[in-house]
């Protein structure tokens, strides 16, 4: 098969020839129709992964058919439409049981953990646990963009900030997560500040349902500006893109007991981030992280796609070859996508 392939963290990847992946007793093989540019991918390319083993392959935001099943598999087989999340579970630890399967203690990763799906085919582990159907009525590229961004956000928003109608839902970082997540809390009612450097962004921010906007280029203390535009502070407020800046600023944003949840990664030289802990004490604020979501939590999601009352397929904004995905990758370094890039390996 063809994948995308680094041998060194930073260096150019190259798209080469490399050996069909067979499927575990418990696993699948998928046929890979598409999978999203995500900047966690930027991350395990640049080495701050400790997951990632070299040669490697990228790519964790995943659709497609399953083309083999392995023995012990009960209820998949060759032809199913799946997607599946990026925190792939064992299903057995504590964490699993309790079905808490985006923590689970012995997680595997498409695409950090094992070669992922920057590829014609992927290898998956304990499909019976960790595949979700992709229904009938739903694209590919559409499909792609669940297992990561959409049901992070997704997760973030509704089931760890337990936004509810009529509240104040920050949103700092308007990327892919970032963008589903003013999405996805417009949609359960709430009313959504956006918070980004680029007017592209924050005009898709609008057009997905942001109430208001803050442009961070001509904002000093945008921290101040969302509190000012909330009467006090939000009441839910995400750091989506994951920086020292934009997670002080979520923080320092929220009204008393708001909740803060923390979606961005936040690597740093020494391992640890600065938060203002001040006013998490004196508002009694929450700090909640928030990390994938289970596949068995998957239907209240879909059930809002089927209704139409949520749209991902409207932040896809472009489509790639594999043979584009290498430079596309790069530019993740350079700025956060706006809206979602696919690729189609079989394009």
């Amino acid at each position: 098969m063809r994948a995308v392939v680094f041998e060194r963290f930073g260096e150019w990847p190259e798209v080469r020839e490399v050996a069909d992946p067979r499927p575990a007793e418990d696993g699948v093989v998928v046929r890979v129709e598409a999978t999203g540019l995500c900047r966690s991918d930027w991350h395990g390319w640049m080495g701050h992964d400790p997951d990632v083993a070299l040669p490697h392959v990228p790519g964790h935001e995943l659709a497609g058919v399953v083309e083999e099943v392995g023995a012990l598999v009960t209820g998949w087989r060759a032809g199913d439409r799946v997607t599946v999340p990026f925190v792939c579970a064992c299903g057995t630890c504590p964490s699993c049981a309790a079905g808490d399967q985006q923590v689970c203690e012995r997680q595997t990763q498409p695409g950090f953990t094992h070669w992922g799906s920057f590829a014609q085919y992927v290898a998956l582990e304990r499909a019976d646990i960790n595949l979700v159907a992709v229904p009938d009525e739903m694209s590919f590229r559409t499909a792609a963009s669940l297992g990561c961004r959409f049901a992070t956000a997704f997760r973030a928003v509704v089931q760890q900030g337990r936004a509810t109608a009529g509240e104040w839902v920050a949103v700092h970082g308007c990327g892919g997560v970032g963008l589903s997540a003013v999405m996805i809390a417009a949609a359960s009612g709430a009313r959504v500040v956006a918070v980004d450097v680029s007017p592209q962004a924050l005009d898709l921010a609008r057009k997905f349902g942001a109430t208001e906007c803050v442009d961070a280029r001509h904002t000093e203390d945008t921290a101040a500006a969302v509190r000012a535009l909330t009467g006090g502070g939000a009441h839910v407020s995400l750091d989506a893109l994951g920086s020292p800046q934009t997670c002080a600023a979520s923080v320092n944003g929220l009204r008393r007991r708001g909740r803060h949840i923390q979606v961005g990664l936040l690597p740093s030289p020494t391992g640890t981030t600065p938060v203002p802990m001040a006013p998490v004490i004196a508002l009694e604020l929450e700090i909640i992280g928030s990390h994938g979501m289970a596949a068995h939590t998957y239907p209240p999601l879909l059930d809002m796609v089927r209704s139409g009352a949520l749209r991902p397929e409207l932040l896809v904004t472009s489509a790639i070859p594999l043979d584009a995905a290498p430079e596309a990758l790069a530019a993740m370094g350079k700025a956060p996508g706006r809206g979602v890039t696919v690729v189609e390996p079989w394009s």
